[in-house]
């Protein structure tokens, strides 16, 4: 199988069900913000060495996928069956953030991104989450959105902000507060 199609060459692509966008759409910028995030999220995934953690961020980048498949069918023309996120998936978000939570210490203001190299990636891609939540919530007001994909983004902010303070805990770095003038 060939991985170049020469189909795109003039800034056009197909999404499932055969509709040709250009590639800026909107559509493609959601789904394209998705694959960045997972991207990111692989990163996180190699860096990282605590179990429970792996096993959610490995079930997080296949839930990804799935978000970008949804996101990348024309609800109007598709008939291809695509996978489905689950309220159970976001109990698990949940589930996870109030596991690695009671371990952390109270939060009493605002941090400053970084802690650690692994939390630092794990702010970052707390960033290209909000991003894509952004993306997909502007898509949801001119077409068809699973109000579910933008639930799980955001839960999934959550979760990414409490995997980057878990990470600094388990590295061994301070938190560095935000100390505003004045």
């Amino acid at each position: 199988m060939k991985i170049y199609t020469r189909t795109g060459d003039a800034g056009q692509t197909s999404l499932l069900g055969g509709t040709r966008v250009p590639k800026h759409h909107l559509r493609i910028e959601a789904y394209g913000t998705v694959d960045e995030l997972n991207s990111t999220m692989g990163m996180i995934r190699e860096m990282n060495n605590d179990a429970a953690t792996l096993k959610t961020i490995e079930m997080i980048q296949e839930q990804l996928f799935t978000i970008g498949a949804n996101l990348a069918m024309d609800p109007q023309k598709t008939t291809a069956k695509i996978p489905d996120l689950l309220d159970d998936d976001i109990l698990h978000l949940e589930n996870e953030i109030d596991r690695m939570n009671t371990k952390l210490p109270e939060l009493k203001s605002f941090i400053l991104p970084g802690g650690g190299v692994t939390a630092s990636w794990a702010h970052i891609a707390r960033c290209i989450c909000r991003r894509t939540e952004r993306l997909v919530s502007h898509l949801s007001e001119e077409e068809e959105v699973a109000p579910i994909l933008l639930k799980y983004l955001n839960r999934l902010s959550d979760y990414l902000f409490i995997l980057a303070r878990y990470c600094s805990l388990l590295e061994g770095k301070q938190e560095i507060p935000w100390k505003p003038r004045g």
